[in-house]
């Protein structure tokens, strides 16, 4: 499988943004609003991987 450098780029990015909610809520407490963004950017990321892959 041959990824894209702009998926392997949003792969990369969705990671980070893990972990930067996680360390947020572990420093701060929970906050619904990043983690849902953070499934958005999951959701994102999946559709990107699933176009390329057609």
């Amino acid at each position: 499988m041959s990824g894209s450098g702009s998926t392997k780029v949003m792969g990369i990015i969705t990671v980070g943004a893990l972990v930067v909610v996680t360390a947020y809520t572990a420093a701060l407490g929970s906050s619904g609003w990043l983690w849902f963004g953070w499934v958005v950017l999951v959701l994102l990321t999946l559709a990107m991987v699933a176009a390329r892959g057609n």
